[in-house]
């Protein structure tokens, strides 16, 4: 699924990452706790979370995360944007709860991230 799929199905807004629209996301994930991110597979994954906060952007710029929705209308202060943009991370946002969000996508065919098995 392209990333402009996923901003018309969650009639997102985007904040960061016009360009990129065209790449392509294989899964989704959707978290507010950032530690359970690294834990899963993140090539070519949309996060999404109800954090506006630097730390979102931090961790999924560590964990190679393509892109990140903010859902509930959630505003990404100035710092956020600034950060997200020197990262070239698309950053969206959409008007819908989590749960609502998760749903839209999976309804339309994108799945959920595969943890990484416990050592």
């Amino acid at each position: 699924m392209k990333l402009s799929e996923i901003k018309e199905i969650l009639k997102a807004t985007v904040v960061v990452g016009e360009e990129k629209l065209d790449i392509s996301i294989k899964a989704g994930a959707g978290s507010d706790l950032m530690s359970d991110l690294l834990r899963g597979q993140t090539e070519e994954v949309v996060l999404l979370s109800g954090l506006n906060t630097l730390q979102v952007i931090r961790t999924a710029v560590i964990a190679g995360v393509s892109a990140v929705v903010l859902v509930r209308d959630k505003k990404p202060d100035q710092a956020m944007i600034d950060q997200a943009r020197e990262h070239g991370m698309p950053l969206l946002t959409t008007p819908f709860t989590m749960f609502t969000a998760c749903g839209r996508l999976f309804r339309q065919g994108l799945r959920g991230v595969e943890r990484k098995a416990r050592q």
